[in-house]
């Protein structure tokens, strides 16, 4: 199944799509199945980290002071930027905005691990990142949009996804690595979550599209708005995550990670946030759901292009040797 998993997550998204547009009464339950089976996901890819590395990856100040300005210094810019396209429409804006300014701190450890990328890296990053997002985002929107919608944002469903998605996981990892070590059961367990790597992704990706497809469908004229510019930011990210990284003399797994970082988005947490804003501003749960769809898309062609963009060192060795 790894061999194949880009196809088979392609199959995931299309799978999900068909069946939450055929029975739009499954959007309930599956909306619910989102955080557990994020979380089982979430499991399996802290289960395959070497925690003995975490305390390393804390220290290195120079990635983690570069996925800091990428994120909540290039990003604001390059999102004030793509927003103008959308600022007669509150709603729309208010999506882009919402979506766009929260870097991930779930799934992006997936995928950056299967582009080759410092996956524990951006583990030791995600408690700074999330902490950061809570504390910036309402400045940013504050500065953006105005006073207003300020007021309307929670801090709860931040903590209650960093508690449920993140520590909580990280926790039971740790102990199931510990346990490893020290019975077979451990062993068997890891062996089993790692077997389930692929189809924990899959049904991550099916249950997410699934969920949100037919809301999706039935406003699809006024998202269609919104697609080019996810495009867009996408696009733009791999080019300033490497000038990043460049800068910071980072090596090509932690560059990897750094365009990672600054390119996918916190859509399933920001989600609980859209969904709790007033009456007016009720198309701002698709227009996250939307960015998340693109997102898909895009962190599988990621998977397959970032590794080309930034070769590992094996691969640069020979050529600086015929250089040189």
């Amino acid at each position: 199944m790894e061999r194949w998993q880009i196809g088979l997550y392609l199959v995931a998204i299309v799978g999900g799509a068909i069946f939450g547009w055929s029975v739009p009464a499954a959007a309930g339950p599956l909306e619910l199945a989102i955080n557990p089976v994020l979380g089982l996901l979430l499991f399996a890819t802290f289960l395959g980290i070497p925690f003995s590395a975490i305390g390393q990856a804390v220290r290195d100040t120079r990635f983690m002071a570069t996925v800091l300005v990428l994120n909540f210094a290039i990003v604001p810019a390059v999102v004030f930027g793509l927003s103008r396209f959308v600022a007669d429409n509150q709603a729309l804006l208010v999506g882009v905005l919402l979506v766009l300014l929260t870097p991930c701190i779930d799934y992006v450890i997936v995928f950056s691990g299967l582009a080759g990328g410092s996956s524990e890296r951006l583990l030791a990053a995600a408690p700074l990142l999330m902490m950061s997002q809570m504390l910036l985002l309402p400045f940013y929107l504050f500065i953006f949009i105005g006073p207003e919608l300020v007021s309307a944002i929670e801090p709860g469903p931040f903590l209650e996804a960093l508690i449920v998605l993140i520590i909580l996981p990280l926790i039971l990892a740790a102990f199931t690595q510990w346990w490893s070590r020290r019975a077979a059961a451990g062993r068997s367990v890891m062996t089993v979550m790692e077997a389930l790597m692929v189809p924990l992704m899959m049904g991550t990706l099916a249950v997410v599209i699934g969920s949100q497809i037919h809301g999706v469908g039935q406003e699809i004229t006024s998202l269609l708005s919104v697609i080019p510019l996810y495009a867009a930011f996408l696009v733009i990210m791999v080019p300033l995550g490497m000038a990043s990284a460049r800068v910071a003399r980072l090596d090509p797994g932690n560059t990897r990670a750094v365009i990672f970082s600054g390119a996918t988005r916190n859509s399933l947490v920001v989600l609980p946030l859209a969904l709790a804003l007033p009456e007016p501003l009720a198309l701002v749960p698709l227009v996250v759901v939307t960015q998340t769809m693109v997102e898909l898309i895009g962190m599988i062609t990621y998977v397959k292009v970032i590794p080309r963009l930034v070769p590992s060192e094996r691969r640069l060795r020979p050529a600086q040797e015929t250089g040189g």
